[in-house]
């Protein structure tokens, strides 16, 4: 899960230099009610631009167009605010169509995203928190499916048997941290911590399509809303670092399991668009440069060089899984990949200590810039595989 404290980001853009593009997770279906603050009215879809404009302020989310013809779009992002804000589109239950976030205020991101026809919600979160400023969003026609196209189907199919693979020891490897946690096995606990959250993180793009599901398991204290209940692996993390106290972790840890079960059930049983396993690269390369560059993410335990570890792997594999249609496409961009990625994975091997890897506290800033600009050269490729796979 992303970072929510907006300090921060703007701290790591300014040292980092998060780049200004880029792209998200999407799905199928329709949605619901709308609330907010919107623009565009239309009495029909009109021609669908190359960009549709969103100009994201902390009181309002300006669309350009609410009503679209279906097949993908491209939303262009602008925040104009003084919060970090992020941008989604919504089908029923909140689920993620597209998403773009860290968006900090100056910046222009975007995010490509294949809809369907049917009702939608767009939203700007200002804060990055609640449920966010909403509009209505209308797709209607037909379009065929970006799976039509045999190469891209055969792509969506090779990624799913990855996810499969990665749930399959995602349900074990937990399951084993639960056990440990509720028989108060401290250090048989903090040691599977990390373990049991890399499997997590490496499938994280599909895990978040669905609504609340994402939060309840990995929200970090200050994503949790008023009244809100702080659950999942970050609260157990700190009861096993800050408190040494897990006796009443039980249902903590049940909770967890559940969630990780239905999660599981819901990703492998999910219609995927090729464009979401673009998208979902490019989120987890993102995920490292706003999280765990910062150790922010495993504030307490300080294993986010696992993390780092598998959302890199988690992005090799969308980006491997469309390999055949980019070296069609664009070979020159898979030439810039491999060698990026070999670049990304270079300076994080150099971190690594036995079986795992060094704390984030035992890493200097230096270490911190090389890691964070071997990253940043690999999202800046990556940003572009969307716009290849909805050509």
């Amino acid at each position: 899960m992303r970072p929510s404290s907006a300090p921060v980001l703007i701290a790591v853009a300014a040292a980092f230099g998060l780049l200004a593009t880029a792209c998200s997770s999407t799905g199928a279906g329709s949605g619901g009610a709308a609330g907010g603050s919107t623009g565009g009215t239309a009495a029909s879809a009109p021609a669908k631009p190359d960009k549709i404009a969103v100009a994201a302020t902390d009181t309002e989310c300006k669309v350009d167009l609410n009503q679209l013809p279906a097949g993908t779009s491209t939303f262009a992002i602008t925040n104009n605010g003084s919060k970090v804000t992020e941008f989604y589109v919504y089908a029923t239950g909140d689920r993620v169509m597209g998403e773009v976030e860290n968006i900090v205020p100056g910046l222009t991101r975007e995010v490509v995203v294949e809809l369907p026809a049917g009702t939608y919600e767009t939203a700007c979160k200002p804060g990055m928190v609640g449920k966010g400023i909403r509009g209505p969003l209308t797709v209607t026609g037909s379009h065929q499916p970006l799976t039509k196209d045999a190469a891209l189907a055969d792509a969506t199919a090779s990624y799913k048997r990855y996810v499969q693979s990665q749930s399959d020891a995602l349900l074990q490897k937990t399951q084993e941290f639960v056990d440990a946690v509720k028989a108060g096995d401290i250090d048989k606990a903090k040691a599977l911590f990390p373990v049991a959250r890399t499997y997590w993180e490496r499938i994280e793009p599909v895990a978040e399509i669905f609504g609340d599901l994402d939060p309840a398991i990995d929200a970090r204290e200050n994503d949790v809303e008023p009244g809100q209940e702080w659950t999942g692996y970050h609260r157990i993390e700190k009861d096993l670092w800050v408190e040494k106290d897990i006796s009443k972790d039980g249902e903590l840890a049940d909770k967890l399991m559940t969630d990780v079960n239905t999660i599981v059930s819901k990703a492998n049983s999910a219609e995927l668009s090729p464009v979401q396993l673009a998208n979902g690269a490019k989120e987890l390369l993102d995920e490292v440069a706003t999280g765990k560059i910062t150790g922010e993410e495993d504030r307490y335990s300080h294993t986010d060089l696992w993390d780092f570890d598998a959302n890199l792997q988690g992005s090799k594999a969308s980006v491997q899984a469309l390999r055949p249609v980019l070296q069609d496409r664009a070979p020159d961009l898979v030439t810039t990949l491999d060698e990026k990625f070999a670049a990304a994975e270079s300076a994080l091997s150099a971190h690594q200590k036995g079986d795992g890897w060094q704390l984030h506290t035992e890493l200097s800033k230096d270490d911190l810039k090389k890691l964070s600009d071997a990253i940043n050269a690999l999202a800046e490729p990556i940003s572009k595989i969307a716009a290849v796979i909805a050509q």
